[in-house]
């Protein structure tokens, strides 16, 4: 396995990551060089990039591509450690509401107590979901968890980096759930690995930081044995199920630069879709 998703591999287990990060964490809290709203290095299980870089990325993202306003309902599916939450919570006003909620104790307990308080329109569930990578103890299955939320409550919903750690059964539910909670007329915008002609040359050509080697039917995964660390799926099987649910894609994909690209807007893949 190369090197690269070994790294990746050691960086989700949380004592590693804790002890890599030490030198880091404490000389930034005797500095006093960490904002209220940032957590430790040790606590981000989401990804090793800049948090509060990516969060303003995104937070551009969705008012630019995905036309959201201040004053929507917004829910954040698989929320982590609050890095897109933080953002919103000054963008979000006259009356618009932020719901998250994830499957990790820790990312939830955090903004419970860093975020809630001082922004009482941001709310956080923490959902038992099984997950091989990031919760192997959960108590349900995500291909049968209802989202906790009344039909047709969101005006935009955003998945960042959920589906790309996701299998097909699973993945299949979370759709449903957000065209059943999505309002008519709001979007989603949801982030993936997609294999395509242009992708899948990339990746042949060991030209991708991801090597996606392992083949099944609609998705291809870095590692056989835990899929769920990295999963990259047929752009055309994602299409597919976008119409399923009744969510029209808002062309054109704005592809990333995980495989290789030299023309990208962001790392993963973004889709924007309207609901029917």
């Amino acid at each position: 396995m190369p090197a690269i998703h070994i790294v990746r591999k050691l960086y989700y287990i949380p004592g590693i990551r804790k002890l890599y990060h030490f030198p880091v964490d404490a000389t930034d809290s005797l500095l006093g060089r960490r904002t209220e709203l940032t957590p430790p290095r040790s606590k981000i299980f989401v990804g090793c990039g800049d948090f509060q870089a990516i969060g303003e990325e995104f937070l551009r993202y969705f008012a630019e591509l995905g036309a959201l306003k201040p004053n929507e309902k917004v829910l954040d599916v698989g929320c982590g450690i609050g890095r897109m939450a933080v953002p919103l919570t000054r963008y979000l006003k006259d009356g618009g509401s932020y719901e998250g909620f994830d499957i990790v104790t820790d990312g939830i307990n955090w903004c419970r107590k860093k975020i809630t308080p001082n922004y009482p329109h941001f709310h956080f569930q923490l959902s038992d979901i099984y997950n091989k990578l990031f919760n192997p103890k959960g108590r349900y299955k995500a291909s049968e968890y209802n989202f906790p939320y009344d039909k047709e409550s969101f005006d935009f919903i955003f998945l960042i980096s959920v589906f790309t750690h996701m299998l097909p059964q699973d993945m299949e539910n979370y759709f449903s759930q957000i065209g059943r909670v999505l309002k008519r007329g709001g979007r989603c915008l949801i982030t993936f690995f997609l294999l395509n002609k242009e992708s899948l040359k990339l990746i042949d050509a060991g030209l991708s930081r991801l090597d996606f080697k392992h083949e099944f039917n609609e998705y291809r995964t870095i590692d056989q044995d835990t899929p769920e660390y990295d999963i990259a799926y047929n752009e055309e099987f994602i299409r597919r199920r976008f119409n399923s649910y009744g969510l029209n894609i808002v062309e054109p994909i704005h592809y990333g630069s995980w495989c290789g690209r030299r023309s990208f807007l962001s790392d993963q893949d973004i889709i924007i879709a309207i609901k029917k």
